[in-house]
C-alpha cells in the first residue's frame, strides 16, 4: 500500500479543523484535510451552529411579522410551518460549504473523504466506501467534534423521538414537543418551537436555566419562555421514555408525565472519537469519548492534538476556530508566546438572545470583590422602540474603586452583536480598561451601542 507523507494531517474539517489548516499551510506546513462527510465545514455546518441559527432567525422573522401591528393590518397572517422554517437553512449551508471549499482549494490543501482510523501514532488508514489509503504525518490535529448524547436505554430509531441532529429533518409541525435538557440547545429550540406556535414542554434537570448565567439574565429568559407559552419544569431527571403510536411520554424520577407528539433529547453532547483507533496508540479518551488534552492542547501523545467540541468545553464554534489555529500555531512555530483567552463570549440564540462575558455577580459576591452594576433597559432606547425589540437589559459589572470591567451581561435583540464593543475594552491593559470609556465616547444615535453609555452612566451614579 503506497503511503503518502504529510507534516501534518487534519481530522476533520469543523471551525477547529478549519483554523488549524488554514494556519498550518499559511505557515508554509504541507498539510492534508480528512473529513468523513461528502462535504467540508463539520457538525457547525450541516447539524449545529449554522442550521439552527438560520432555523431561529426565520422563526424570528415571522414572530416580528406577527407583532408588528402595521404588517397585520397590511397583510394576512398565514401559518408556517416547521419544514418550510427547515428550508431558509439550506441556502445558507450550500453557501457556506462553497467557501469552505474556496479555502482549501485556494490554499493548496487537498480534502481526503473518508473515515480516518490511526494504525500506529503516525499513521492513518482513510477508508471510503471499499478503498483504504494509508497516509503518515509528523503531526496530527484531531477536530472531529462531538454527537448528540444517546443514553442506551432510549430507541432514538423511533421516529418520535429525535435528538439535536435529526430534529433538523423533521418533515411535519408537531402540535406539541418536550424538550428534555435546558443547556443552551434546548433553550434554543424552545424558543423555535413556541415562537411557532407549537405547544412546548422544556424539563431542566437543573434547579435553573443556564445557571453559569448571571441570575437575573437567567430569570428573564425564564419569565419570557413561559411569557411565549413554553412549559418550564425544573429539577426533573428521566425514568424512562415510552414510544406510542400517537405520540412519547417522558417519565420522571419525581412521578411527573410528559405527553407531547414528539420528543427532543437535548442532554449531554459526546465526543466523535469512535472507531479511531485512539486507545491502541495510547491516546486518552473519557467517558464521554471526549480526548484529554494539557493547556497546549496535545493528547498525551505530544505530536497528536485535538481541539474544538472533541475536548469538551467551552464548545462553541467561535472558541473551536481559535483553539485550532493555536495548535496550527504550536505545531508550526513551536511553543508560541500567545496563550487562548479564559474570557470569551457567550452567543445564547433564544428569542431574545443571550451574551455574556467575564464575571457574574454571583462569582463576584463570592470573591468578596467590591463591584457596582450600570444597567441600561432595551426599552428606554430609541433604536430599541423603531426596530420594536424593547424587551432586554444590558449590564456592566465593575469595581467599584478601579472602575475596572468585570463582566458584561446582555438580554435582547442582537445581544451576541452588541457584547463585543464591550469585549473590546474590557480586553484593554491595566487603566485602559475602565467603564468611563463609555461615557467619553460618542455612540452613533439612535443605535443600540449607546445601550453602553447609559449603563455606564447609570452604575457611576451608584457610587458613593
Amino acid at each position: 500500500m503506497t503511503r503518502e507523507h504529510y507534516d501534518a494531517m487534519v481530522i476533520g474539517s469543523g471551525p477547529a479543523g478549519e483554523g488549524a489548516a488554514m494556519k498550518l499551510v499559511k505557515s508554509g506546513q504541507h498539510v492534508a484535510i480528512v473529513e468523513a462527510h461528502p462535504s467540508v465545514g463539520g457538525g457547525c455546518t450541516h447539524w449545529g451552529t449554522i442550521p439552527s441559527k438560520a432555523l431561529r432567525h426565520s422563526v424570528q422573522l415571522v414572530a416580528d411579522y406577527r407583532r408588528d401591528p402595521v404588517l397585520r393590518r397590511l397583510f394576512a397572517v398565514s401559518q408556517v410551518g416547521y419544514p418550510e422554517m427547515l428550508q431558509s437553512a439550506s441556502d445558507v449551508i450550500g453557501e457556506q460549504v462553497r467557501t469552505r471549499n474556496r479555502h482549501y482549494t485556494r490554499n493548496h490543501v487537498p480534502i481526503l473523504h473518508g473515515w480516518a482510523r490511526f494504525t500506529d501514532a503516525h499513521t492513518v488508514a482513510v477508508s471510503d466506501g471499499e478503498a483504504t489509503r494509508a497516509f503518515t504525518a509528523d503531526h496530527f490535529v484531531l477536530a472531529t467534534g462531538s454527537r448528540p448524547y444517546h443514553p442506551d436505554d432510549i430507541d432514538f430509531s423511533h421516529p418520535r423521538i429525535l435528538d439535536s441532529d435529526s430534529v433538523l429533518r423533521l418533515g411535519h409541525s408537531p402540535a406539541s414537543i418536550t424538550i428534555y435538557g435546558a443547556g443552551v440547545i434546548g433553550c434554543e429550540y424552545a424558543s423555535i418551537f413556541c415562537n411557532l406556535g407549537i405547544k412546548t414542554n422544556l424539563v431542566n434537570t437543573r434547579d435553573r436555566l443556564l445557571s453559569f448565567l448571571d441570575d437575573e439574565i437567567t430569570d428573564a429568559l425564564g419569565y419570557h419562555l413561559r411569557h411565549q407559552g413554553t412549559v418550564i419544569r425544573n429539577n426533573e431527571e428521566y425514568e424512562r421514555v415510552e414510544p406510542t403510536d400517537n405520540g412519547v411520554i417522558l417519565h420522571c424520577q419525581s412521578g411527573k408525565k410528559f405527553r407531547s407528539d414528539v420528543l427532543l433529547w437535548a442532554n449531554g453532547r459526546s465526543g466523535n472519537t469512535q472507531e479511531m483507533g485512539l486507545e491502541g496508540i495510547g491516546v486518552a479518551v473519557n467517558h464521554r469519548g471526549q480526548i484529554e488534552v494539557n493547556d497546549r492542547l496535545q493528547t498525551s501523545l505530544p505530536h497528536i492534538y485535538a481541539a474544538g467540541d472533541v475536548v469538551g468545553a467551552p464548545a462553541l464554534a467561535s472558541a473551536s476556530y481559535d483553539q485550532g489555529r493555536f495548535v496550527g500555531t504550536q505545531i508550526a512555530d513551536g511553543e508560541a508566546d500567545w496563550r487562548l483567552l479564559d474570557d470569551i463570549p457567550t452567543g445564547i440564540y433564544t428569542s431574545p438572545e443571550i451574551s455574556s462575558i467575564g464575571r457574574t455577580e454571583r462569582e463576584l459576591t463570592a470573591r468578596k470583590i467590591p463591584y457596582e452594576v450600570g444597567q441600561a433597559n432595551f426599552k428606554s432606547i430609541a433604536r430599541a422602540q423603531i426596530t420594536r425589540h424593547t424587551v432586554g437589559v444590558l449590564k456592566l459589572l465593575f469595581h467599584r474603586e478601579s472602575l475596572e470591567i468585570l463582566g458584561i451581561h446582555c438580554f435582547g435583540e442582537q445581544a451576541s452583536e452588541i457584547i463585543h464593543i464591550g469585549q473590546a475594552i474590557m480586553a484593554q491593559p491595566g487603566t485602559a480598561n475602565t467603564i468611563e470609556y463609555f461615557i467619553e465616547t460618542t455612540f452613533n444615535y439612535p443605535t443600540m451601542a449607546e445601550a453602553y453609555r447609559i449603563a455606564a452612566l447609570n452604575g457611576l451614579n451608584r457610587l458613593f
